[in-house]
């Protein structure tokens, strides 16, 4: 039955239409096929060749810890000679280059169709920059061929990890019982129709002479919306004439340059959540003020700007075809932004012509990945020196003047006269204060919430994080955002339910099963996981046909660790235990070192009385990480459980002293110690907890307990009151404090 599902849903995610190829544009688009010939696009991915290999391939050597690369030629083959997949030195012959500035890759061909993008690379800079030289992109991180970073591992499959964006209409064609590839594509790089979507109707309705008959004039997708914009009378800042009403074109381009997970065929002209699963602005991607942190590729900072609110898109920047800027310097900035009024030092405070100048630097710093490769913040936020000194945050005057610390940048700006305004109580604070584990913040994020001036995404990241931490979300807004147009807002809602009550978390999703956008409706699948079907009598079948979508789509990507781990959960939680073990199996046949594999599956064969088998994994875990807070609390855990008390109160402690996000694991020490003999020691314990992240009604209610059990009942009022602050409606908690109010008499 569910091959069935899985076959029709494939078949009904097939684009309608075939492409044509960019050589049919042509003769039409004379001047855009000039702007995108040689563009990074055009460029993208290209066969090897005397003209397109970049790279010193004339005997050049490269040492990596101990091993050493070579580059040759054999008549028109390229050739690296490198560690393969075992270990030993073998030669392996480059199919492919990838891009071309700042730097360019190879890639390289393994079994069962895989191609690889190898790790060391070409600085295609001159050689006066720095470049022109060979180098390796994780030089720190990677040890050898059994990590999962090196080239022959997981995350370096262009298959998987890069095709669909450096080629047109690309076919993963991954088969999960061979775990091969026939990866195929239209175009070796990124054409017309990779933006546009497939040409066929287009042209015919050219040939009929009827391009203007149909909307778009037959291209599924509309990308112009760059609008006009004009400055009204006095105005320093121009306007759109017309609002926004599409996001097709920021869609269009988020599908590459956002981090994102895909979820089944792309479709041109729907919303990119329809079939890519967008990270949210949260740690570990992004600081907590939604500064870029690790590689994210611009959309999800973009979409947090004033300038994607007030209707701007990426061509209003960029010319779409050749890639580059509108205009040179602060040209493009000055479009919209009178430059007698921004481009003066009574705004920038810097000298004319220095780099304080550059409206870019100020306001989108940049950030190199890839060894030598800067990517700007696309937040094009207001610099915050303010929130430096108290998060820890960065700012884009110490990324300038690196010799300086924040609170100089804080003390300058003030000097300016400037004043930041809600340093105490920015929405940043409260992300960063509830990932801690401090429930305080909750208020202020469900107040970020109902603000309808914030950025979409920001909201929805409020609510996600509210969700996590097993808050309840603002129910004044909530069943607006769940019936909304706005999917994001729409997925974070149903994000934030996963506290609320799984029979209350049914009656409030029921509507959103048949959602329209894939993303929610995956989202509505891994909340309503547990419900069991059975109990649901005629409302059982819109659910399990979610859920054999939720599968299908998952088995598209059974190659990718992350996926399996995910869809392991997903089954955990529907109860098929079986099922969920061979998936986090396979997982970890992806990626041996996937921490959150291993400790899934051990705790999956720990609940099935596998004792063994579990300690197995933990110990294979604290093996590839023996710092790790979490496999030292599960298998601290396992010891407790298991007899060996000594040992794993020394576990549970090491791990509550690694803790830095959340409270679990100091909490279940401070249990452990009581439950060990040690009163005392665990009030101490969640005391220090209460006082570094306070508000946890779990650590509140056990300081009250061991206060009352040791006879310090003055304490446990106290506790008792600061409980029902977190919850004031709570009876249990009401009844608690008014017990203890009259004398503690049970």
């Amino acid at each position: 039955m569910l091959s069935l599902v899985l076959l029709s849903l494939l078949a009904a995610g097939a684009q309608a239409e075939p492409f044509v190829g960019t050589e049919r544009c042509i003769d039409c688009h004379q001047a855009e096929h000039s702007l995108w010939r040689d563009s990074h696009h055009d460029l993208a991915m290209q066969a090897p060749a005397e003209a397109t290999v970049l790279g010193d391939f004339n005997g050049a050597t490269f040492n990596h810890r101990g091993a050493t690369t070579t580059f040759s030629r054999d008549g028109d083959n390229f050739i690296v000679r490198t560690a393969g997949e075992d270990g030993s030195l073998q030669d392996f012959p480059v199919r492919y280059v990838f891009g071309v500035e700042p730097l360019q890759q190879y890639l390289l061909p393994l079994s069962r169709g895989r191609l690889q993008a190898f790790d060391i690379a070409w600085d295609t800079r001159p050689a006066e920059a720095g470049g022109q030289r060979w180098f390796h992109l994780n030089p720190e991180e990677v040890s050898d061929h059994s990590d999962p970073l090196h080239w022959t591992g997981p995350y370096m499959n262009w298959n998987t990890r890069c095709a669909e964006c450096h080629s047109t209409n690309l076919e993963k064609r991954h088969d999960a019982d061979s775990r091969s590839f026939d990866t195929r594509f239209s175009e070796v790089d990124v054409g017309c129709e990779a933006c546009h979507g497939p040409g066929e109707r287009h042209l015919q309705l050219v040939q009929e002479d009827r391009a203007g008959a149909e909307p778009n004039s037959g291209f599924p997708t509309a990308l112009a919306q760059r609008g006009d914009w004009v400055f009204s009378e006095q105005a320093a800042i121009a306007q759109r004439t017309a609002p926004l009403k599409s996001n097709a074109q920021i869609d269009g381009c988020g599908r590459c340059h956002s981090r994102r997970g895909n979820l089944g065929t792309y479709h041109y002209g729907k919303p990119l959540l329809d079939t890519h699963r967008l990270a949210l602005p949260e740690e570990p991607l992004y600081y907590h003020d939604g500064q870029i942190r690790d590689e994210v590729f611009v959309h999800g900072s973009f979409i947090q700007s004033r300038m994607h609110q007030a209707g701007v898109v990426c061509s209003n920047c960029h010319e779409p075809h050749s890639l580059q800027l509108r205009a040179p310097g602060n040209g493009v900035c000055a479009q919209c932004h009178k430059a007698e009024v921004y481009a003066q030092p009574e705004h920038h405070h810097h000298a004319p012509d220095s780099a304080g100048a550059d409206c870019a630097n100020c306001h989108m710093p940049a950030t190199t990945y890839m060894v030598v490769d800067p990517r700007r913040d696309h937040s094009m936020r207001i610099p915050r020196p303010d929130l430096s000194v108290v998060m820890g945050v960065p700012n884009a005057c110490n990324q300038c003047h690196t010799d300086r610390d924040a609170q100089w940048a804080l003390d300058a700006t003030r000097a300016w006269g400037v004043r930041f305004s809600a340093t105490a109580d920015h929405p940043a604070r409260a992300l960063q204060q509830l990932a801690a584990g401090n429930r305080s913040a909750v208020p202020r994020l469900q107040d970020l919430v109902r603000n309808s001036d914030a950025a979409p995404v920001m909201r929805a990241t409020a609510l996600a994080a509210i969700g996590r931490a097993g808050e309840q979300p603002p129910t004044d807004v909530l069943v607006g955002l769940l019936q909304g147009s706005d999917p994001l807002l729409r997925l974070g809602a149903v994000q934030s339910l996963e506290g609320v009550p799984l029979g209350r978390r049914y009656q409030i999703l029921q509507p959103l099963i048949t959602d329209s956008v894939t993303s929610v409706r995956m989202a509505v699948a891994e909340a309503l996981a547990p419900v069991p079907l059975a109990q649901l009598n005629e409302g059982a079948e819109p659910l399990r046909t979610l859920f054999a979508e939720y599968v299908a789509i998952q088995g598209q990507h059974a190659d990718m660790p992350g996926v399996q781990l995910q869809l392991g959960l997903f089954l955990l939680n529907r109860g098929d235990l079986p099922a969920a073990e061979r998936a986090y199996r396979e997982a970890l046949h992806l990626n041996p070192q996937l921490l959150p594999g291993r400790l899934n599956l051990a705790d999956l064969l720990r609940s099935m009385q596998r004792d063994d088998e579990a300690r197995e994994q933990l110990q294979a875990a604290l093996a590839a990480a023996p710092d790790s807070g979490a496999a030292l609390h599960a298998m601290g855990l396992l010891e407790t459980r298991t007899g060996n008390r000594e040992q794993g109160l020394a576990l549970l402690q090491r791990a509550a002293e690694l803790e830095q996000q959340g409270v679990r694991h100091r909490y279940v020490y401070a249990i452990a110690l009581h439950d060990s003999g040690e009163p005392r020691a665990a009030l101490s314990q969640l005391q220090a907890v209460q006082r570094a992240t306070p508000g946890d009604p779990g650590v509140l209610l056990a300081l009250v307990n061991y206060s009352e059990e040791l006879g310090e009942m003055e304490r446990a009022l106290h506790w008792a009151r600061e409980l029902l602050q977190t919850a004031p409606e709570n009876p249990a908690y009401q009844a608690l404090q008014r017990r203890l109010a009259r004398g503690g008499a049970r």
